[in-house]
């Protein structure tokens, strides 16, 4: 998908939302265990209740892989479905990977030729022989870790050198050199508030995946006032908040409901910065 098809899509629907698959076996309602795959089962759910209100779908690999051999398949199955029944839908594997090339090059085969999936979140950390890997496939993306709405952010990202540089401006200005905004996006999280204005001095254009909306306590309104760009340049993610709206049978129809608050949001949003 390319920067310009996300940017159509999100134009369409009215909306920026990625809808976070951090599925948890010990969260799901109690009937859905009975199912022969009930990872699959919730998430299919999920899906259906959610696809016309999202452009994006987020699956968190450490809730799969949690589960051994069947996390994996039920992992595969939901990208399937997505990409057969859904196929407007930009979908994240939020992996954060990223090691020496030839690992990179393993975990870039897996995600992008066997999965065929649209895009990989990455750790920059070991530098560009960890990343470039990822960046072969032509309209696959990269979206590098920058600035995260963890508590410990602070220990690393906001260390300064002896010219005042931080060290996820430092980022910012270092991937750059290795692939263009039609390409790498960046992961800002949304707890991040007015530091999104520092974000848009390096990078502009590009796309930023922002998590922490909701359950982490970040601000759609603050997110959209100081990262919002020329096109739209924003995927919100949003994974608690919706996919645990309710515990019982009727998880799905809760899960609609908070994902079409979130979308009403940012369609308004979206009028008053004059892009629908």
């Amino acid at each position: 998908m390319t920067k310009q098809q996300l940017f159509e899509n999100i134009r369409k629907k009215g909306s920026f939302l990625c809808v976070g698959l951090d599925t948890d076996i010990k969260k799901i309602p109690q009937h859905l265990l009975n199912d022969e795959d009930p990872i699959f089962a919730f998430n299919k759910a999920i899906i259906d209740a959610t696809a016309d209100l999202c452009v994006a779908y987020k699956p968190n690999l450490a809730f799969y892989e949690s589960l051994g051999v069947q996390g994996w398949i039920a992992f595969e199955k939901t990208v399937k479905y997505i990409k057969e029944k859904y196929p407007d839908q930009f979908i994240i594997a939020d992996a954060k990977r990223g090691d020496i090339g030839n690992t990179s090059e393993m975990y870039a085969r897996s995600f992008f030729d066997h999965l065929n999936i649209d895009s990989v979140t990455v750790a920059p950390y070991m530098g560009e022989d960890s990343v470039k890997p990822f960046l072969i496939y032509p309209e696959k993306w990269v979206i590098v870790l920058a600035l995260t709405s963890n508590k410990g952010s602070k220990d690393f990202q906001f260390m300064e050198d002896v010219n005042g540089e931080r060290l996820f401006e430092k980022v910012l200005q270092t991937t750059q050199n290795w692939a263009t905004d039609d390409q790498m996006m960046y992961v800002v999280g949304a707890t991040q508030g007015q530091m999104f204005e520092d974000i848009r001095k390096f990078a502009p254009h590009h796309f930023l995946l922002v998590p922490g909306v909701g359950a982490q306590g970040g601000s759609l309104e603050e997110v959209v006032k100081y990262g919002m760009n020329e096109c739209c340049g924003l995927l919100v993610n949003s994974s608690r908040q919706i996919i645990y709206a309710d515990s019982t049978e009727n998880f799905a129809e809760a899960a609609r409901k908070e994902s079409m608050n979130l979308q009403k949001q940012m369609s308004e949003l979206l009028k008053q910065k004059g892009l629908l």
